[in-house]
């Protein structure tokens, strides 16, 4: 489609806001800019390209191997030009845990990068490997690491190059930035005291393969902490006593005022009186790895087991805590309906809406406690394709997928071995699991996950000067066309 003078409107359309309505609206473009002009954008039910912050792989390339330069580079353009046929538009190559030697080799090349008719890589979200090893996943055992210099641990790994300034994303294009999230726990020595400083250089931190209690989850987002890696999965589950990680989805208004700052807890005592201490490895049996975003060990019914402070002698807390609101009350309030201040913002968490991954029940739990906050992830591994067929399928180390449907496990066992939904099926699952709109959940994998990155004046919206990047839908949420900077990349065939 193209015009004399570039200009471009969508009509009778529906256009979804950023706060999930949908309005009926016209839409302008500039196809050569690339860029909204003005107001929002509509078609059937015209949506902002969908964003996906975590992407193992996808059509028979795995963002975590190398064999190459010249094949990881084909590898990501394959990803990038097919991945917009389910509606994602933008993307993070998910790295997990690597021997040290093949980080500098992988991250040289997952900088920020795209094609006039392909989704956008945003850079690269390194999950671990600065995690649990109760909560490893399929993350490999042997080059699980603790942080224990802090920030300069993550540049030691990650190469201090890859680890931009916040100015850098400003200039994402020119190829200078490269890592844009860190999946880590915080309990792991030294994690802690990096989390500031990684925020500050505009690096998304992420809580996740963590075994951290209600008060180490806390202080991690007190210190900058923005996101849960996909919610319920390799973290422990909710218990009434100590809800973790989860609960900070409820976090209590009463628990981070200003007046009743979390004080340095001491490690909590067992029945004996002595102190519990983290679980060695070594007491753990290397049963069936699972899914990448599973547990592969069995956490003990009182979990999490890291009980101790995040301020010990192994670590000293160097950079501030998120500021804390000035106007929280410090009285009970007779205003009805509104809830009191919090003195830091709830984090973001992503969701893996398969079916599979968390029970619809929980995912609707979660909507509903922290609306805002949703990302829906895919979390798929390099067999992501909506066109191929159930089977069985090679995958790496000597193993192979069987793909039934959603459900992707190790051939020979009934683990699951990560996920193979797109991300249009996401927004589909998620509006059926949880009664929500359409509208709603096309904000789970547009605005959200662009503010989650601090992104949305560009990405995921259709604001005027946001990037001309959107997927058209039917009133199903079956994609009918993509398109890039105002330029159709593609259309569904008939």
């Amino acid at each position: 489609m193209t015009s004399p003078n570039g200009l471009v409107c969508f009509t009778n359309c529906l256009v979804p806001q950023e706060d999930g309505s949908l309005i009926e609206h016209d839409v302008w473009f500039d196809e050569r800019r690339g860029t909204i002009l003005d107001a929002q954008l509509t078609l059937h039910n015209d949506s902002p390209g969908f964003i996906d912050i975590q992407l193992n792989g996808a059509y028979n390339f795995d963002f975590s191997v190398y064999d190459s330069d010249e094949a990881y580079r084909e590898g990501m353009k394959k990803v990038a030009e097919r991945i917009i046929e389910t509606g994602v538009t933008a993307l993070l190559p998910t790295l997990i845990t690597q021997d040290k030697s093949l980080y500098p080799k992988i991250l040289a090349l997952l900088q920020p990068f795209s094609t006039p008719k392909s989704a956008t890589l945003l850079g690269w979200h390194a999950e671990g490997p600065f995690i649990n090893y109760a909560k490893r996943g399929a993350h490999a055992p042997p080059f699980l690491l603790a942080a224990p210099e802090g920030t300069k641990s993550f540049e030691d790994i990650y190469g201090e190059r890859n680890l931009a300034e916040n100015e850098d994303w400003l200039m994402a294009s020119d190829g200078n930035a490269g890592v844009r999230m860190i999946t880590a726990a915080p309990e792991i020595e030294g994690v802690m005291n990096a989390i500031g400083e990684l925020t500050k250089r505009g690096i998304v931190f992420s809580i996740g393969h963590s075994a951290a209690s209600s008060e180490v989850a806390t202080s991690a987002v007190r210190y900058g902490a923005g996101l849960i890696t996909h919610l319920f999965n390799a973290m422990p589950q909710l218990h009434h006593r100590d809800p973790s990680i989860i609960g900070l989805l409820g976090a209590s208004p009463h628990l981070s005022s200003p007046l009743t700052p979390l004080p340095p807890y001491p490690p909590r005592k067992s029945p004996t009186g002595t102190p519990v201490k983290a679980v060695p490895a070594a007491i753990y049996t290397d049963i069936l790895h699972s899914s990448e975003a599973f547990d592969s060990t069995i956490t003990p019914p009182l979990s999490p087991f890291n009980f101790a402070s995040p301020t010990t002698s192994t670590q000293s807390l160097s950079g501030p805590m998120t500021p804390l609101k000035t106007n929280s009350r410090s009285e009970l309030h007779l205003d009805k309906g509104k809830i009191a201040d919090m003195a830091f913002v709830r984090p973001f968490y992503g969701l893996i809406v398969d079916g599979i991954h968390s029970h619809p029940n929980s995912v609707r739990l979660a909507y509903s406690a922290h609306p805002d906050g949703c990302v829906l992830i895919t979390d798929a591994q390099k067999i992501l394709d909506p066109n191929l067929r159930d089977g069985v399928y090679e995958w790496r180390d000597g193993q192979r997928f069987v793909k039934e449907g959603y459900k992707l496990y190790l051939e020979g066992t009934d683990t699951l071995a990560g996920s193979v939904v797109t991300m249009d099926a996401c927004v589909r699952n998620f509006s059926r699991f949880t009664g929500c709109s359409l509208g709603e959940a096309i904000k789970c994998a547009t605005f959200n996950p662009a503010k989650c990155l601090g992104l949305e004046n560009r990405k995921g919206t259709l604001r005027p000067g946001a990037d001309a990047d959107f997927v058209v839908l039917d009133r199903r949420g079956t994609v009918l066309s993509t398109w890039v900077k105002g330029k159709e990349a593609w259309v569904k065939g008939v």
